[in-house]
């Protein structure tokens, strides 16, 4: 009788202990799920070009850890796009610094789903060359959909991660120039539109270029003042040579902060170093151009890819 005790109780024990082992061996076998940004990537084949640019920007482990980053994940199909406009047959082949900025300027800080977004400026983890501490800015619209500096559209938002979201865009999103975000931005159309009529230089070109400036940007409000001002003839009345001067007093050489601006400071565009104008900080920050006009800047630090914009609130005049 004591043996069959001492077996049944053999076998308890043995049993007991495969048990043990099976459930071990079922723990290791299951690895964590990773909700993360870069796991969610991984798992999403539409998104295996982000991914593999992802590794070799060395950012995947960024983007793995914990945080709140809010990431616009281009599409196979936009990567593609993206690379036929370069000289770059495959992601391999963009330069590694060139690239990290790119997708630096996809990625967002702060979580912010579909609601959280709202028309305005944003900024992005990416620096272009016009400064070394203020990382560039995103013009995000939300009047139809949500569109990103006036290109990229986001056709699946919310896909929930542990450490953010992503909302999923059609068109990888270059770093924007002065040009992008002017063009971008509605409340710039009058200026772009005087930008681009004829007997103008060729600002788009200008403005794209290597930098950095900073431009005082009117806004719509501002060009509509201005024509009344002029009335009767307008801004219609004015020749394309003085509104050529009246353009270029708005821009500076320079990535000039609104944080270096100080009281009397005198401002030399690129029109001529003999027309300056002065800012004025009492009360708001304001410009006192060359006919003792007063502005208010309305808006700072848009941060381009090579240079900077603040919104002002009325068109500064030369002396013609």
């Amino acid at each position: 009788m004591k043996n069959v005790f001492k077996i049944r109780n053999l076998t308890l024990i043995l049993s007991f202990l495969v048990l043990l082992i099976s459930c071990n061996d079922d723990n290791t076998a299951a690895p964590p799920v990773d909700n993360s940004i870069t796991g969610l990537a991984l798992k999403t084949p539409d998104l295996s070009m982000l991914v593999q640019a992802l590794q070799r920007a060395e950012l995947t482990a960024t983007l793995q850890a914990s945080g709140t980053y809010t990431v616009f994940a281009p599409t196979n199909s936009a990567f593609t796009a993206f690379l036929a406009t370069t000289p770059y047959s495959t992601i391999n082949d963009v330069p590694k610094e060139a690239l990290t900025q790119i997708l630096l300027n996809h990625v967002i800080t702060t979580k912010l789903t579909a609601s959280d977004l709202t028309t305005g400026y944003i900024k992005t983890m990416a620096k272009g060359t016009a400064s070394t501490t203020n990382t560039l800015s995103m013009y995000v619209n939300t009047a139809a959909g949500v569109e990103l500096n006036g290109d990229a559209k986001v056709t699946t938002p919310n896909i929930m991660a542990s450490n953010g979201v992503i909302h999923v865009v059609d068109e990888v999103i270059g770093l924007p120039t002065i040009v992008t975000h002017a063009t971008a931005n509605p409340n710039f159309t009058s200026l772009v539109g005087a930008l681009t009529s004829a007997g103008q230089p060729d600002f788009v070109s200008i403005l794209s270029g290597t930098g950095p400036f900073t431009v005082f940007a009117p806004t719509n409000t501002a060009v509509t003042a201005l024509d009344a001002e002029l009335a009767p003839g307008g801004i219609a009345s004015v020749s394309a040579a003085n509104l050529t001067k009246v353009l270029q007093y708005h821009v500076v050489s320079g990535n000039v902060l609104a944080a270096t601006l100080t009281e009397g400071q005198i401002v030399t565009p690129i029109l001529d170093p003999a027309q300056t104008f002065t800012v004025q900080l009492s009360g708001g920050a304001k410009i006192k151009d060359a006919n003792d006009r007063i502005s208010n800047i309305v808006a700072t630090d848009v941060q381009c890819s090579n240079g900077i914009i603040h919104a002002v609130d009325k068109v500064l005049l030369p002396i013609f």
